[in-house]
């Protein structure tokens, strides 16, 4: 008796239709003469679309094929004799029969060399990695144990289906090494690129519809379905034909579906709350993992991909820098509650000159004992590490924190204050002044003052020239526009008589007296106006801070590298889309919004509207994710860990056992009637205090001391 490879394909009736599923056996012509030697790798492997079991009753030999998306220079197999003659062909995809032969299934129609390696037994489940192009020696060859899944199987059956297939034993027509992919290696084989494939909303019912009926005798089929969060596969097997095929929504990874992973990442590197997206998804019943898998994910992947990713680019952004000499920044804290009961504080310190976010130190408050000392701490470990790459400060410009001023001068570095944080301070005392009923005067010169001190600090190059342009506005005030100071003489602006002669300041009144006194030449005002800054100062800064709480809002509480890393995703943010150009009409006209900033007290203004963000940072971060963290996590995870984490902040106190917490625990309003046993601790003091309902019910109130 002869196979079938011995003969040529014209010598076949059936040949397309025995290719593509639809028949068991082929049919020879009866005009057909063997030509061929039949050796195994003469003949062409045949693609497969479908999980298909023939019958073989003269083989003696128990097959268990494995195989790999690239082809090795040979097929290498080694046998034991078996008394059970069975062999099984595992396919993936869907069927011809439900595709139609004129489609091709991706990723299936590729040529598929493989290794055989025969055993005693074979299992409904074999592990087995797939196997490299490069040749290996079958005594070298060892399964490998399958790493735990993310999550817990939910299996469904119908009918009779069972958790193991049946292999079936195949024709005289089968070819040792021309079999395609079993299961385990066509989820593993899956190239981890196709996270960028596209994703849609599938529906259950919709799903089981192409796996109800056989392909070949178009019967009812048993279906398994198996879900891992947002992964499902579904194995069909007719009773009828013995036909068989696995179907999966997405390619799995050594035991991690690539579309959770792809969704957690998402969730993560836009900053976004994964428990929100739970709730959405089970408010619309899709199907998704449980947090747990997200922080795996996160820890495992994620986190170390961003620590990376932002280290690289402050490297490349240091290098630049040391090109140009000495740098001027801007520096500023951000803590994640109001108040000094923050329990982190995040130093940012910003380029003037590019306008990006160079670095970016997170404080825990009982590391530099209290949040009061997290501000000096972060600029001290920035300007560290600007030293340690060989950066020297010219200049910063900061807010007029008294520690930060007392620390720049320590270190020699030219220190400005911000003209805006000046200027807050300086109008609440010019409000509260005004509210008084000898100073009625000074509201209508509330907005003349705030804006000289812009104009005071940006007009000017050193600091007595700011000094002695800010002192005028005594002056000024008094309608008197000559001064005394040689460095600003007399006004700049026009002399014209004024419309209100009420609302210059009589010399000697008192509203004079504690506006010059006690607010204008305030000796620490002056010395403040010396060193303003005239050129940048820290409102992109601000930007920044508030571009921080859509990445880690202040009602959200983060663990210590959760803060580090979403602190890192809006730094990545900001640089990418700092220099937004603005918006224009079709006509090339400036687009503008009408706004009314509270701080502005209902006054209206005009604001430009810039061009939508970018997020390319986010399309990097997932290709490092999954072409190299994901291949080989190790070394990003090394270096995460280099990163010191400080204790948490209950772990300074005596942690009481959970059954003593609860036993003294006891609500404010436990009330209970006349007559009712209360269980209490033999050390607790007790004391009552009686009363009556409106129902005429008479209580007693416990308390328990």
């Amino acid at each position: 008796m002869l196979c079938s490879v011995h003969f040529t394909e014209d010598c076949f009736l059936n040949l397309q239709q025995f290719n593509s599923g639809f028949s068991n056996r082929l049919i020879l012509k009866d005009s057909a003469v063997p030509t061929l030697s039949g050796h195994p790798g003469d003949s062409e492997p045949q693609p497969s679309t479908s999980q298909q079991h023939l019958e073989t009753p003269h083989l003696s030999t128990t097959f268990h094929d494995i195989g790999c998306q690239t082809e090795p220079p040979q097929n290498m197999s080694v046998g034991i004799q078996s008394s059970a003659p069975k062999m099984r062909t595992v396919g993936t995809q869907l069927s011809m029969g439900t595709l139609r032969a004129s489609m091709r299934s991706k990723g299936t129609q590729a040529m598929v060399p493989c290794v055989s390696v025969y055993t005693e037994t074979i299992s409904s489940s074999p592990e087995f990695t797939p196997m490299s192009s490069t040749p290996i020696r079958p005594q070298d060859y060892r399964p490998r144990k399958r790493p735990r899944l993310e999550l817990e199987e939910e299996e469904e059956e119908e009918g009779n289906t069972s958790t193991e297939l049946q292999a079936e034993p195949q024709d005289s027509t089968y070819i040792p090494g021309d079999s395609v992919l079993t299961d385990e290696s066509a989820m593993s084989s899956e190239p981890v690129s196709t996270y960028k494939d596209d994703k849609y909303i599938v529906f259950e019912s919709c799903l089981r519809e192409l796996f109800q009926s056989c392909p070949v005798c178009k019967r009812q089929c048993d279906v398994q379905l198996r879900k891992m969060g947002t992964y499902v596969s579904f194995t069909q097997l007719c009773p009828h034909c013995n036909y068989s095929r696995q179907w999966q929504s997405q390619p799995v990874v050594g035991s991690t579906p690539v579309g959770n992973l792809h969704l957690s990442a998402a969730t993560y590197f836009t900053g976004s709350s994964f428990i929100q997206l739970e709730k959405i998804c089970k408010a619309m019943n899709l199907q998704i993992f449980q947090y747990d898998t997200f922080r795996r994910h996160a820890r495992s992947f994620l986190e170390p991909a961003i620590i990376h990713k932002w280290k690289t680019d402050q490297q490349h952004l240091f290098q630049k820098l040391q090109h140009g000499g000495k740098i001027g920044v801007s520096g500023d804290m951000r803590a994640d509650s109001p108040g000094h009961s923050a329990k982190y504080g995040s130093y940012t310190l910003m380029h003037l000159d590019s306008n990006r976010i160079i670095d970016l130190q997170l404080v825990q408050s009982n590391e530099v004992g209290g949040s009061y000392h997290m501000e000096k701490e972060g600029l001290k470990r920035c300007l560290d590490l600007l030293d340690s790459n060989g950066l020297v400060v010219d200049y910063i410009v900061t807010d007029r924190h008294p520690q930060i001023q007392k620390y720049l001068r320590e270190r020699s570095i030219t220190h400005f204050y911000d003209v805006w944080h000046f200027e807050k301070g300086l109008s609440k005392k010019l409000d509260k002044v005004a509210q008084n009923k000898d100073c009625g005067v000074l509201k209508k010169w509330l907005r003349s003052i705030k804006s000289h001190v812009y104009w005071s600090a940006t007009s000017s190059t050193s600091g007595p020239e700011k000094v002695a342009k800010w002192m005028s506005i005594v002056n000024h005030i008094q309608n008197v526009h000559l001064h005394e100071n040689p460095l600003f003489p007399q006004c700049q602006h026009p002399d014209r008589v004024s419309r209100d002669p009420s609302k210059w300041f009589q010399p000697g009144s008192m509203a004079l007296y504690k506006v010059e006194k006690k607010i204008l030449l305030n000796k620490r005002v002056v010395k403040d106006v010396e060193k303003l800054s005239h050129h940048y100062q820290t409102s992109s800064l601000e930007a920044f801070h508030s571009l921080i709480l859509r990445f880690t809002p202040k009602n959200v509480v983060f663990p210590f590298m959760g803060m580090l890393c979403r602190l890192y995703l809006a730094a990545m943010h900001y640089n990418e889309n700092a220099d937004r150009e603005q918006a224009t009409t079709s006509a090339g006209q400036p687009v503008f919004k009408v706004v009314f900033p509270k701080s502005r007290k209902g006054e209206v203004t005009a604001r430009p509207v810039k061009t939508d963000p970018t997020y390319k940072y986010v399309e990097e971060l997932m290709r490092l994710v999954f072409e190299e963290v994901f291949d080989d996590p190790t070394p990003f995870v090394e270096v995460l860990k280099l990163i010191p984490i400080p204790k948490d902040l209950a772990s300074e106190h005596e942690r009481p056992s959970k059954e003593e917490v609860v036993a003294r625990h006891l609500s404010r309003f436990v009330q209970g009637t006349v007559g009712t046993a209360h269980t209490m601790h033999p050390d607790q003091e007790t004391a009552g205090v009686s009363g009556t309902t409106p129902d005429g019910i008479t209580t007693l109130t416990v308390l328990l001391k």
